[in-house]
């Protein structure tokens, strides 16, 4: 199986009020929107994610439940 490396950056906003600017590899997926609605898995893994109070350049694992909006960079 091939790995492919399909970035796309996001903005989400969680439960606690915190925004998480950062990018998801879509890889084989070939809409953002996929990652959150069809795919099962309860996490997302956000990288070169830059938050308030956090710093920038982090690995996130984001439960999916904890989502209030996403929204794709253009």
């Amino acid at each position: 199986m091939d790995y492919q490396s399909n970035p796309r950056g996001v903005t989400i906003k969680t439960v606690d009020g915190q925004a998480l600017s950062g990018k998801i590899n879509l890889g084989i997926n070939e809409r953002l929107s996929d990652i959150f609605v069809r795919d099962q898995k309860p996490f997302i893994i956000l990288f070169d994610v830059t938050f308030d109070g956090g710093g920038e350049g982090k690995v996130l694992f984001v439960n999916k439940s904890h989502i209030i909006w996403a929204e794709p960079e253009k």
